[in-house]
Formats: structure tokens, C-alpha cells, sequence
């Protein structure tokens, strides 16, 4: 079966320039919202851990992959309800459940109730990110003024991140780990009020239906696997638990695969899996995810839990690593039309894994930020540039012209999803390390020296896994992705804004 046609949004030009500047304005903050919500908690992960009681790198691995499991697994339902039900209207409502979902998590006084948040800002998340997108094309007419206004989006998209990891320290460090959630509160109702007054509703007539079991069993299945790797080390849960936790992500998945052969409208066609450079693509991005997100919790408790950083000298920790990626992201684009995407999809992934593999191997409780840490974060950020415009290229250019849509959403969920799988991989991995040079032992403050060793060794050894992660994308995107330089540097004027 065909795709339907995509919709003609309704024309902009009757818009005055000013609600579109207010309108530009307001899906702008709320994409920047959802971008910082990806890494905000990170450099509150230590207050958190404090406050709530984490006693597990696994369990407090939860406060990230929480939000980042919902938003990848519901992202292709947003695109596809905002279609069918309004684009206003559904980015309203992803909105209004942001802000809910914040509310909550700043007054959370449990570790349940706080992932319980994580979830539903996820969800919130896929519902406003995708509808955001659409209402850009429909705000603005098709030309110079539309370009400008997906190169500020794209721009948020690339830099939120960076944001979120300054933001979260001076939030954390002046205010209260809570105002990390709060923040979002206001920002959401101005971006609610903005819509009501300068966003004009819009949907595609054609759109018939939308897979709501699909979204719901893959993210419920990949939301048992997570919950089945994070509690592997607990004792604490019986090995029938772990054994009914496996099972039951295998049955909701193959129950997944078994719904998309079947279902009329799936939220993820296969026959676009025939393309075998949108599969590599698609691998690609999931593996760097699942080795690049551990990263960032990883480095962070090493610098706050062992090295007394103060939240927001955390966050400043990673700036150069945002600048980096950007040097690495304009590098890629420059030569994307000269070289093609494949010799970036090997260089770029394989340059990060040296980076990950030095950063396990030089990495101990005494090391310097200047003589061990920022020279692995340089080549990882600077082979994560490398890539990342050329996965967009690779994703939108190995489809036809009416999937490029569904193609750059399916390549922002597959590495939301990785980064989801590869933390709870890693954090399993690195807790099981240190267990096995720790357990038993006392843990009296006299003890300390040794236990944060072993807990450095124990991060170590999920960055070497973190490493292999990003090598195999290199090989997984070298052997499936064959698009030409021309079709690259076409794709990526087309999907300019898939990150």
C-alpha cells in the first residue's frame, strides 16, 4: 500500500509578518524546551541522587532514559496525530502535558513519582516536537523566509543541548535541583498562550488513521527491556522477576513487528527498510546513541561524585564539547557534497569510539579534566559532528521525496530509543563492575578512596562498551550506506532540520 499524498498546508502569506515573527517566536522556545530536557538533569543528577535517595547508578539512570524511552517511542504517533487531529491543537496538548509532567517532577518526593514525570515529559515531548515542525511550514510561505525560519530551528535543535547543561547548573547550584522541572512550567503556558493567539490551526484532510497500539507496545516493550537491564545487578529482585521481564519485552515487541505487517496505517512501514542506506542510517543513529548518552552520565557523576564540581562547573565542563560538535557538524556539511555521507559515517563514528576508548582506559579518581577528560571529549564531539549531518543526509536521501518526513523522524526516534537501550546497557555493565571489586567490603567513610576506584573502574568499563557501540556504527553505516555526493547534498537541503 502507498503512502497518502502529503498535505498542502494552507497558505502563509495572509498571516501578517509580525504574528509570524510571534509565531516563529513561540514554536522556537518550545522546541528549545524540549531539546533541554534531553540533558537539564544531568548536572542534577548528584542533588537528585541526594535528595531522593538513588542508590544505583541503574536506578538513577531512570531520571534520563525515562524521558528519552517516551519521546523516541511516541515520536512517529505526534507527527501522525497532529496530521489527523490539528497541529496546533496536538502541540497544545503536548504542551499542557509538559508542563503537568514538570510540575510534578519539581515536587516529586519519591524515585517513583520522579520517573513517573520523566515519562510523561517524554510523551509531551513527542507530541509538540513533530506538530512544532509541521506549523513552521504552514507559518511560513516557501522560500527565503521559510529557510531562515528552519535554520533557527535547527539551530535550537543543535545548541539546546549545550543550554541544557548551563542552565541546569545555575538552576541547580542558585535555586534547587526542582527548578530544573519548574523552569519548564512558565515557559510552557507562554508557549500555550502564544499558540492560542498567533499559530494558526492546520491538518492533512487525507490523513485516515494512526497506529496508537503500535506506539504503545513498542514503548512498552523497550520500556520492559530497559527495567530488565537496569535491575540485572539488584539482588534485590528475584531471577524469575528478571527472566518475566525479558519474556514480556520480547512478546510486546514481536507483538510490534506482528501489528505493523498488519495494521492499515503502521507507525512504521518496513517497505522503507528496502532502502538500504535509510537502514544504515537508521542503525547507525540508534548506535551512536546508545554510545553517546552514557557518556554524559557517566562524566557528570565523575565530576560531581568524585571530584566535587559544583553543578554548574559541570555544565560549563561541556562546553567545548558543544562548540566542537558545531566546528565537526559545519565540517561535515562543507564536504558532504564533495565525498558523499559514507566516508563521514566511518570517519566520524570511528574517531568518537577513540575518543570513548581513551576516556575508558586513561580515566581514574585523581585524573585532570585538561589532560584526560577534554581531549577524549574533543574527538568525540568532533567525530559526532561528522556524523550527524550526514545520518540526516543518509536518512532523508534513501527514500523517495514523500517519506523524507517519516525518514527524519524515524532517524530522531531510533537515536532517542538507542540512547535509551545503551545507558541502561552501560550503567549495567559499569554496576556490575564495580560490584565485583566492592562487594562485601565495608563502606565507612574510611572506605571511601577504594569504592570511588571501583566506581571509576566501573564507568571505565562502560565507556569501552560505549566505544564498541560507536564502531560498530561505523561499520553498520560503511557497509549499508551507498548514497552518492549529489543525492547527499540534495537530501540535505531537504531534511536540513531532521536533527
Amino acid at each position: 500500500m502507498t503512502d497518502r499524498p502529503a498535505a498542502v498546508p494552507r497558505p502563509a502569506a495572509a498571516l501578517p509578518s509580525t504574528n509570524r515573527r510571534m509565531a516563529l517566536l513561540v514554536i522556537a522556545m518550545s522546541q528549545l524546551m524540549v531539546v533541554l530536557d534531553a540533558t537539564i538533569v544531568n548536572v542534577a543528577l548528584k542533588d537528585i541522587r541526594d535528595a531522593l535517595g538513588f542508590v544505583s547508578d541503574s536506578d538513577l539512570s531512570w531520571v534520563v532514559t525515562g524521558y528519552t524511552l517516551t519521546f523516541g517511542g511516541f515520536l512517529l504517533l505526534g507527527g501522525k496525530l497532529a496530521d489527523r487531529f490539528g497541529r496546533r491543537g496536538v502541540f497544545i496538548a503536548g504542551a499542557t502535558l509538559f508542563a503537568i509532567a514538570s510540575l510534578l517532577g519539581g515536587l516529586a518526593e519519591s524515585q517513583g513519582l520522579l520517573i513517573a514525570s520523566r515519562l510523561l515529559q517524554g510523551l509531551g515531548g513527542a507530541l509538540m516536537s513533530p506538530a512544532a515542525l509541521s506549523l513552521l511550514t504552514v507559518v511560513f510561505p516557501e522560500g527565503p523566509e521559510r529557510n531562515r525560519a528552519l535554520g533557527i530551528f535547527s539551530g535550537i535543535t543543535a545548541g539546546g543541548a549545550a543550554l541544557g547543561l548551563i542552565l541546569g547548573g545555575l538552576l541547580t547550584d542558585y535555586l534547587s535541583w526542582r527548578w530544573v522541572f519548574f523552569v519548564n512550567v512558565p515557559i510552557a503556558a507562554l508557549a500555550i498562550v502564544g499558540a492560542l493567539r498567533y499559530v494558526p490551526e492546520s491538518k492533512d484532510e487525507t490523513a485516515t488513521g494512526f497506529d496508537l497500539p503500535g506506539a504503545l507496545l513498542v514503548t512498552g516493550g523497550l520500556t520492559s527491556l530497559v527495567y530488565g537491564l537496569v535491575k540485572l545487578n539488584d539482588d534485590a529482585v528475584g531471577t524469575g522477576t528478571k527472566v518475566a521481564t525479558f519474556v514480556l519485552a520480547f512478546v510486546l515487541l514481536a507483538a510490534f513487528v506482528a501489528v505493523q505487517l498488519r495494521v492499515r496505517n503502521p507507525l512504521l512501514p518496513f517497505r522503507l527498510f528496502r532502502s538500504r542506506t535509510l537502514l544504515g542510517a537508521d542503525l547507525g543513529a540508534l548506535l551512536v546513541g546508545a554510545g553517546l548518552f552514557a557518556m554524559f552520565f557517566f562524566v557528570t557523576l565523575w565530576m560531581q561524585v568524585i571530584n566535587d564540581y559544583s553543578a554548574i562547573r559541570a555544565g560549563l565542563a561541556f562546553l567545548p564539547f558543544a562548540f566542537v560538535v558545531g566546528a565537526g557538524a559545519g565540517v561535515s556539511a562543507n564536504l558532504l557534497g564533495r565525498i558523499g555521507p559514507r566516508p563521514l559515517l566511518i570517519t566520524g563514528p570511528a574517531l568518537a569510539a577513540l575518543g570513548m576508548i581513551l576516556l575508558g582506559l586513561r580515566l581514574e579518581p585523581d585524573s585532570t579534566y585538561v589532560g584526560v577528560l577534554l581531549p577524549s571529549l574533543l574527538l568525540i564531539a568532533f567525530g559526532m559532528g561528522l556524523s550527524f549531518v550526514a545520518l540526516t543526509s543518509a536518512a532523508v536521501g534513501g527514500v523517495g521525496q514523500q517519506d523524507a518526513g517519516i525518514a527524519s523522524a524515524l532517524l530522531n526516534a531510533g537515536q532517542q530509543v538507542g540512547g535509551a537501550l545503551g545507558l541502561a546497557i552501560l550503567a549495567a555493565v559499569s554496576t556490575a563492575r564495580t560490584e565485583s571489586l566492592f562487594a562485601g567490603q565495608p563502606r565507612g567513610p574510611q572506605d571511601l578512596p577504594v569504592f570511588y576506584d571501583a566506581l571509576v573502574t566501573g564507568w571505565s568499563a562502560g565507556f569501552v562498551v560505549a566505544a564498541g557501540f560507536l564502531a560498530a556504527a561505523a561499520v553498520v553505516a560503511g557497509a549499508l550506506v551507498t548514497l552518492s555526493r549529489e543525492q547527499a547534498a540534495a537530501a540535505l537541503k531537504e531534511g536540513a532540520v531532521a536533527a
